[in-house]
């Protein structure tokens, strides 16, 4: 996963300034590995001491939100949903090159189709829905 980091951050991916464990959190995430993405992320939130630690975590609640959704549970992927996509809200509209308000939009999409399937449909969420943590284009 490192060298696509790499690779990516090459062709115009991930800016610099985000450590190589966020960078790996956001690379599962985007891969719909959200257990994996739980992992990375809680380590580099951890580690950093600054704020943006709270974008790590929001990206964290969101993964984790789908990973629930997808195991069926759908107060916890609610929950995570809405506090994740709070959190991020504070990092509108980028930080650290993340284009936030377009994951928070995503993200309420998807809150408010499991909220309007309810606990009973769950499963039926299309997860074709699940956004990716996409990065702002540099102007250039």
């Amino acid at each position: 996963m490192v060298a696509a980091a790499a690779r990516e951050r090459a062709t115009g991916g991930p800016p610099e300034g985000l450590p190589d464990l966020a960078l790996k959190g956001i690379e599962a995430f985007n891969n719909g590995e959200f257990y994996e993405c739980h992992e990375y992320l809680e380590e580099a939130w951890m580690e950093e001491p600054g704020r943006v630690r709270f974008l790590y975590q929001g990206i964290l609640q969101v993964g984790v939100g789908f990973y629930h959704q997808q195991n069926g549970n759908w107060r916890g992927a609610t929950g995570l949903l809405r506090n994740g996509t709070t959190r991020l809200k504070e990092f509108e509209p980028e930080t650290r090159g993340v284009d936030v308000r377009r994951l928070v939009r995503e993200c309420e999409r998807c809150l408010g189709e499991l909220e309007e399937l309810g606990r009973e449909r769950v499963r039926e969420f299309d997860s074709s829905l699940i956004p990716r943590v996409k990065f702002v284009q540099p102007i250039r």
